[in-house]
C-alpha cells in the first residue's frame, strides 16, 4: 500500500487528506477502523518513542498520546498494589505476568484526564492481557508491531468493530532527510536519529555526583519522552514511567509547574485518602477520574460539598486539605526530571524540589548555569548536562 486516504486533515474543512510514500510502500497496515490525520501523527510519534525506550532500556514499553504529545510513557515494571488500584487495574488477572501490560497500565494510568480519548503505542506484540485493558478505556486507537490472534479478536470488538488498530513494520527506518510543508513552503531537515543512552548522563556538574541505576533509567525515560513532546517541554519520571509532562509552553517555568502539578496529582492518587473514596458503584471510570481530580485539586467543583457529594459517593468523604496533601508529598522523593533545553533560571529547580526531584538532566548552556547548579546543590540534587537539545515541533 503506497497511500491511505483520510477522512479529512486536522479539521473537517481540510480536504483532501492522505498519507503516502513518495517511494516504496507504507510501513503500516490498518487492521481495523479508519485512522485520521491526527491519529496518524500520534501513532507515528508514539511508535518512535516506545521503540526507542525498548532499545535503550531493553524492556517492553508503552505510551499514551494525545494531540501529538505523550501524556505518559513507561517501561514494563510490575506495579504495587496501591498503584494498581490508583490506575484502576487491580482487577486484571495476569497483569504481573505481562511486562507489556504493566507498561501500558503505567502509561495509561499516569494522567488519566489527559489520556481520555488517547492513542496507545506498544513496543511489543500486543497480548490478550494488554488488549483487555485497552478495550475498556476511552481510546482512539493503538499501534504495535503485531497482535496475537486473541488480542486482535478482543480489540476488534471495541467501538462495534470500528476501533483503529494499526500494525507497523518494526524494522522500518525513515529516510535520512524529512520534509514538511507550512503555508505552501517546504521545510527540509535531517531526521532526529540522536541516540539517548547512559553515556549522555556522564557530565554531572553538581556537588552530588551519584546517579543510581534507577535514576539513570528514569532520566532516560524522561529524555526519550521529551524527544517526542511538543516543545518547550519538561518531564518528571520515577519507577520507569513519566509521571508529569509539561508540553508546548512558551515559558520553561510554566512547563515545570505543569509537569510538577501532574506529578503531584499522580503521587496523591496513591494516597489512602484517595484510594478509599466511597464511589457509587454506578459511577464509570472516566467520571471517577474527573471526581478524583476535583477532590485532589479542588478546582471547578467542590465534590465534597453538600449537593455535590451525593452525585458521586455513597457517603460524604472528608476533604483532602492542602495541609494534608503537603504532608503526604513531603514524604515523596527520588524523582527524575528532564528538560528539552536549558533551564534559564533557578526557579525551575525550586519547583522541581517541591515535587521530590533528586536527579536532573538538561542540556546546559545558559548564562545562569552557575545559579541553577547552586540551587541544585542547596537541595542535594544531582544534575547532568547532556549538551543536547531535544526540541520537537
Amino acid at each position: 500500500m503506497k497511500e491511505f486516504e483520510l477522512k479529512y486533515g486536522c479539521n473537517p474543512n481540510q480536504k483532501p487528506a492522505r498519507i503516502f510514500m513518495a517511494e516504496g510502500e507504507l510501513p503500516v497496515q490498518i487492521l481495523s477502523g479508519k485512522p485520521g490525520y491526527i491519529n496518524f501523527l500520534d501513532a507515528l510519534n508514539s511508535w518512535q518513542l516506545v521503540k526507542e525506550l525498548k532499545e535503550a532500556l531493553h524492556m517492553p514499553a508503552a505510551a499514551s498520546f494525545k494531540h501529538v504529545s505523550p501524556t505518559s510513557a513507561a517501561v514494563g515494571i510490575p506495579l504495587s498494589a496501591e498503584l494498581k488500584k490508583a490506575v484502576f487495574e487491580d482487577d486484571i488477572e495476569g497483569l504481573d505476568d505481562s511486562p507489556l501490560a504493566c507498561a501500558y497500565a503505567r502509561a495509561r494510568g499516569t494522567d488519566r484526564l489527559c489520556s481520555f480519548g488517547d492513542w496507545a503505542a506498544l513496543s511489543d506484540i500486543c497480548d490478550a492481557t494488554t488488549a483487555k485493558m485497552i478495550k475498556r478505556e476511552v481510546s482512539d486507537g493503538v499501534i504495535a508491531p503485531g497482535y496475537t490472534d486473541e488480542a486482535l479478536a478482543i480489540l476488534k470488538t471495541k467501538r462495534k468493530g470500528g476501533y483503529n488498530i494499526v500494525q507497523i513494520d518494526p524494522d522500518y527506518v525513515p529516510a535520512a532527510i524529512e520534509h514538511k510543508d507550512v503555508f505552501g513552503i517546504t521545510f527540509e531537515q535531517g531526521h532526529n536519529f540522536f541516540e539517548i543512552n547512559e553515556a549522555l548522563l556522564s557530565n554531572v556538574v553538581t556537588a552530588k555526583k551519584e546517579l543510581p541505576e534507577t535514576a539513570v533509567r528514569d532520566l532516560i525515560v524522561s529524555l526519550i519522552t521529551l524527544k517526542y513532546t511538543q516543545s518547550n517541554s519538561v518531564c518528571f519520571a520515577i519507577d520507569g514511567q513519566a509521571i508529569g509532562v509539561g508540553a508546548g509552553q512558551q515559558s520553561r517555568i510554566h512547563c515545570t509547574r505543569l509537569a510538577g502539578s501532574k506529578a503531584d496529582t499522580w503521587f496523591l492518587r496513591q494516597s489512602e485518602k484517595v484510594l478509599s473514596l466511597p464511589f457509587k458503584e454506578s459511577l464509570g471510570r472516566p467520571e471517577r477520574d474527573n471526581v478524583i481530580d476535583g477532590y485532589i485539586n479542588q478546582n471547578e467543583e467542590d465534590v465534597c460539598a453538600d449537593g455535590n457529594w451525593q452525585k458521586y459517593f455513597d457517603r460524604r468523604p472528608e476533604p483532602f486539605t492542602k495541609e494534608e496533601q503537603a504532608a503526604y508529598l513531603a514524604g515523596k522523593d527520588g524523582a527524575a526530571l528532564g528538560s528539552d533545553a536549558f533551564f534559564p533560571f533557578a526557579d525551575n529547580i525550586e519547583r522541581a524540589h517541591k515535587s521530590g526531584v533528586k536527579y536532573i538532566a538538561e542540556p546546559g548552556g545558559s548564562i545562569r548555569d552557575d545559579l541553577v547548579i547552586e540551587c541544585c546543590d542547596k537541595y542535594g540534587i544531582a544534575m547532568a548536562f547532556t549538551g543536547m537539545r531535544l526540541f520537537h515541533h
